[in-house]
């Protein structure tokens, strides 16, 4: 974000696409604001997990296995 480096000078080091760099910053860019302004997203709530279907899942899945 400084400059202090080229966008091909990054990927290089990091191992990255140049375009995925640059969608990365213009990310930062469109977003950081919203971060200071108190009007945050709000984070989406979980998933409601079924404890009991998951372990019938695994004990099935192990029988197959067997």
């Amino acid at each position: 974000m400084r400059g202090e480096e080229t966008i091909v000078e990054l990927a290089q080091q990091f191992d990255l696409h140049p375009n995925q760099i640059t969608q990365w910053r213009s990310q930062l860019l469109d977003g950081a604001a919203g971060v200071f302004d108190g009007k945050a997203k709000a984070a989406a709530p979980a998933p409601v997990i079924d404890v009991k279907t998951l372990h019938a899942k695994f004990g099935e899945l192990a029988l197959e296995n067997d």
